[in-house]
């Protein structure tokens, strides 16, 4: 494929919608080739994987700080090494999980978490690679993926302006000549009071480039919002259905809502448009069904108009209302049916 993604991301076409699998699998191959059948059906552009193993995450440790022990997690008392032992996608998996996406006509990427996912990834013509929030400060990944010459997403969850800007810089030095930033809070689930979506349009302009959102909220709300501040990538964590648990899956989205994200944040890019005032195109005939002046009364010529027997009323074929006043007492020089649109030619 085409290794530039203007045709896929960009304001000229409608917001990218990724659904991230993430661990929604279950350790389930046919699940996996599942949510792939129901991302595509519900009309998300992309499915992205993600490339690790538990080794290459993290050590073997059960204690200290390599255990979960902030209460209010998702993952509250797991190891991380176990966490991401349930969170794998076995490597063997993603030939077949990328062909059934290229069977229904969509792409398949991940997000690599270190230099040994980037080669095997490689070997699958990965279209392009999404840096996750918790690997923007590791610049030797950033510099690794970007030498492929491919597309590189980056999302900044956590990270500083400083940060963000040197990953940025780090990519582009490596060869990126396609770039997207995501912002990105990094708490699951994110609050919407969090998501700050407003930034997207700054971040844009900051590092010239195209900005999304990588959304942990829960619904689209979020999503919709950042597509009218800019956003033209959305993504969202995605599973069959969240009663079937996995490590994701109680932020993830349905089907039904994947589809309904797909719908909405379309309508939101085309309904931004451009600056304008006046009735547009679509708005011609309308204007015509706006209130004018009328004649409420049948009158005989050298009759004074009344407020009884001139009429401010749909449709919108006389004079505007503005002129009401001022008609006021004149006199009409001629015969005058009752609903008649008042003209100028009525009066001397």
């Amino acid at each position: 494929m085409a290794k530039s993604m203007d045709q896929y991301i960009g304001k000229g076409v409608r917001p990218f919608v990724i659904a991230e699998m993430s661990g929604n699998h279950n350790k389930s191959l046919d699940r996996a080739l599942a949510i792939v059948d129901a991302a595509a059906e519900a009309g998300a552009q992309a499915i992205k994987l993600q490339t690790f193993t538990a080794d290459t995450m993290t050590l073997d440790i059960t204690e200290g700080e390599f255990t979960i022990n902030d209460s209010k997690s998702l993952w509250a008392g797991q190891a991380l090494h176990s966490l991401y032992q349930q969170a794998y996608t076995p490597w063997e998996w993603h030939a077949p999980i990328f062909e059934r996406a290229k069977e229904k006509g969509m792409l398949c990427f991940s997000s690599p978490f270190d230099e040994t996912a980037v080669d095997f990834l490689e070997t699958l013509d990965a279209p392009f690679y999404k840096i996750a929030s918790f690997e923007c400060i590791d610049l030797p990944l950033i510099r690794r993926a970007a030498r492929t010459g491919k597309p590189l997403i980056i999302s900044t969850g956590m990270a500083t302006i400083a940060e963000i800007a040197e990953a940025v810089d780090t990519a582009r030095a490596a060869g990126c000549k396609d770039l997207v930033l995501l912002k990105c809070t990094s708490t699951y689930p994110a609050s919407p009071e969090n998501s700050n979506v407003r930034t997207i349009a700054h971040m844009r302009d900051l590092f010239g480039c195209e900005v999304g959102l990588s959304d942990h909220t829960m619904g689209i709300g979020a999503a919709v919002a950042a597509v009218a501040y800019g956003a033209t990538v959305i993504e969202k964590h995605f599973t069959l259905a969240r009663a079937d648990g996995g490590v994701d899956s109680a932020f993830s989205l349905e089907p039904a809502e994947l589809a309904s994200l797909v719908v909405e944040t379309e309508r939101a890019w085309q309904a931004i448009g451009k600056i304008t005032y006046g009735p547009t195109a679509a708005e011609e005939k309308p204007r015509t069904r706006r209130r004018s002046l009328y004649i409420g009364a049948d009158l005989e010529p050298g009759d004074i108009l009344t407020v009884e027997n001139l009429r401010r009323v749909r449709p919108g074929q006389g004079l505007p209302p503005k002129f009401y006043e001022m008609l006021l007492g004149r006199q009409v020089r001629k015969a005058v049916k009752k609903g008649t649109p008042v003209s100028w030619d009525l009066f001397d």
